[in-house]
């Protein structure tokens, strides 16, 4: 993510992703008892770090076996179903739950900010973390796993979905995930597209990986650096009961949003709501 510029090409992007098809209601979803998905918006890309996701991972082995088969009792949900598009809410949560969520990461530069303050208030957030990244910054991820945050598969590259081959997409999301399962013990339950551009092709590899696909409902659009306050009063404003909101911990100078949650996270949960994650059943 070297430029935070908006392209000709990412309107075209939100048009496709638009058109693609919201996840069907379904009650698979928790709130996590310990604590207290989007429509297609933009962001820019992650940048490339390590070697190319295929480098990490030989097609046809991890990847096409269940993701979760070894893994402890609790991280072995069901199969999910193929979307035809992702969670953009999740109302299932409860009337006083919100979802905050944050891409990109882990850099070194931001994140311990933003788990700082989940910390001090005793908030569970979701991670969706670049395996590029994560390889770079284990110890980030280990620490956001023993703070109770879900973390996720935001593939390795970022790169734009719908461009790739079906090899492409498995490298990205497989590489990404055997980063997590490497670090953590367990694979990533949730995955979330760059861009929010999803296709067929990447809801059928993701559910055969065993992970079910997460958007947002509120874009800070924290990546065009809009100024902190730009950035409180865009999360104050969309708060409602199920809503994920989108922001970024990665991908460029992310001062505003590590900022921005010091001041709208209190604002929330003065207003009554619940910031929590999603536990699948």
């Amino acid at each position: 993510m070297k430029h935070d510029q908006i392209s000709s090409d990412r309107r075209s992007l939100l048009r496709l992703a638009l058109a693609l098809g919201a996840a069907t209601t379904v009650h698979l979803v928790a709130a996590d008892p310990a604590g207290t998905p989007v429509r297609p918006g933009g962001e820019p890309p992650a940048p490339a770090s390590g070697p190319p996701a295929r480098a990490q991972a030989g097609p046809g082995t991890y990847r096409l076996r269940p993701m979760t088969s070894t893994a402890p009792p609790r991280f072995r949900p069901a199969t999910p179903p193929v979307r035809t598009r992702p969670f953009e809410e999740l109302p299932e949560l409860g009337r006083d739950a919100m979802v905050l969520s944050f891409d990109d990461g882990p850099d070194p530069r931001y994140t311990p900010g933003i788990l700082a303050t989940l910390r001090t208030y005793d908030v569970r957030a979701m991670f969706f973390v670049c395996g590029g990244m994560a390889a770079d910054n284990a110890d980030l991820l280990r620490e956001m796993a023993d703070d109770g945050h879900v973390v996720g598969n935001h593939s390795w590259s970022h790169p734009l979905i719908p461009k790739l081959s079906r090899a492409g997409i498995r490298d990205e999301l497989g590489s990404t995930s055997e980063v997590i399962e490497k670090t953590l013990g367990a694979p990533p339950l949730w995955y979330r597209a760059p861009y929010g551009a999803w296709n067929r092709n990447s809801f059928e590899i993701g559910a055969a990986m065993g992970m079910e696909p997460m958007a947002w409902t509120v874009d800070t659009l924290d990546w065009t650096t809009p100024g902190t306050d730009t950035i409180v009063r865009r999360v104050k404003k969309g708060a409602a009961p199920g809503v994920v909101v989108l922001s970024h911990d990665a991908g460029g100078d992310r001062s505003q949003s590590v900022a921005a949650l010091r001041r709208y996270l209190p604002a929330l949960i003065e207003r009554g709501y619940r910031p929590t994650v999603p536990h699948r059943s």
